[in-house]
């Protein structure tokens, strides 16, 4: 299978987007690699060859402040829009990058294209949780407002990605709200929630934020506004419990001594909470596979992004959402 990784895209990039794609030629002997970019940037960091990598060389990049829809038309050569491009003409399978989000969501839903029947496609994401079991939530920022066909598409989309990607046999959706109670919330919600308890889906009704951590669903349904403030206030938090974490325990001689004996537990904890170790961002609804990692993934989330993609492809994600949307659709 060929996948096309814009090495231009993301804080670290293109040292950390290379060093990832050569993990993960390491880790998956199944998997060719389209790397598009400079090419000169590109080989001096290759540091050997192998058939299984090739180049498409373009000098365009869409830098991470640029006006998404602006940039996406007059940049055509852009790196993250040819990587769509090359899905679009089904020259590769799937498609990664960490550059601008807008821009990217712009090149897929411009270049690539929706399935029939997706109105929004949306950015879905892996967070974990306390039981061990990931949660998916989406969306998480392709679509600030959204009707209630958007929020039952979304459950559906996520109902096959956690069920063939994430490997829960009946996930359990809920819909993000102020309280579980149907009655509560506004309009969006409300109306969502009457359309959602009617599909053929393990629909479990509200879920309040706090119950996310805790794994209250295995997909949990909301808006992208409400979606992205969720995600950034996990990250800040988890970034801040660390940092706290650090200052506490090394305060005083005793209590370096005691980090050490828990430093091996803190280190599988770490890991946990760890976004680098989930990849990247599916945006969901496109006529495709395209993976967005996050804008400051290094090596690691390079290669998990890579393998995320590899299993969209070998689960025909995309073709399974194109099949079950198809059948539903005319409800909406």
């Amino acid at each position: 299978m060929k996948i096309a990784i814009d090495i231009m895209g993301g804080d670290y990039a293109p040292d950390e987007i290379v060093k990832g794609a050569l993990l993960a030629l390491d880790a998956f002997d199944d998997i060719e690699l389209v790397l598009v970019g400079r090419k000169e940037e590109i080989t001096s960091r290759l540091g050997g060859w192998t058939d299984r990598i090739q180049l498409v060389h373009t000098d365009e990049v869409i830098a991470a402040d640029e006006e998404p829809v602006r940039a996406v038309r007059r940049k055509k050569n852009a790196s993250l829009v040819t990587c769509t491009r090359l899905v679009k003409e089904q020259k590769v399978h799937a498609c990664i990058s960490a550059g601008n989000t807008g821009a990217y969501m712009t090149a897929g839903l411009l270049v690539t294209g929706r399935i029939k029947g997706i109105e929004r496609p949306a950015l879905a994401t892996v967070m974990p949780t306390s039981t061990g079991s990931p949660v998916l939530l989406l969306d998480v920022g392709a679509n600030v407002e959204a009707k209630p066909a958007h929020l039952v598409q979304y459950a559906w989309m996520g109902h096959i990605y956690a069920n063939r990607v994430l490997h829960i046999p009946e996930p359990r959706i809920g819909l993000l709200n102020v309280g579980t109670e149907e009655t509560k919330g506004n309009e969006l919600v409300k109306s969502a929630y009457g359309r959602l308890k009617n599909e053929p889906l393990n629909f479990i009704g509200n879920i309040e934020a706090r119950d996310i951590p805790s794994g209250g669903a295995d997909v949990v349904v909301c808006d992208g506004f409400t979606g992205n403030v969720v995600l950034k206030l996990t990250e800040g938090v988890a970034g801040s419990i660390f940092t706290m974490l650090k200052e506490v325990m090394t305060a005083t001689p005793v209590q370096k001594i005691g980090a050490l004996l828990l430093k091996p537990g803190l280190k599988g904890f770490k890991k946990k909470m760890d976004y680098t170790e989930y990849g990247g961002a599916p945006l969901l609804g496109l006529d495709g596979i395209c993976i967005k990692a996050h804008g400051s993934s290094n090596a690691n989330a390079v290669k998990n992004a890579i393998r995320q993609a590899r299993e969209c492809i070998t689960q025909d994600v995309a073709g399974l959402i194109r099949h079950e949307l198809g059948k539903v659709s005319e409800t909406y």
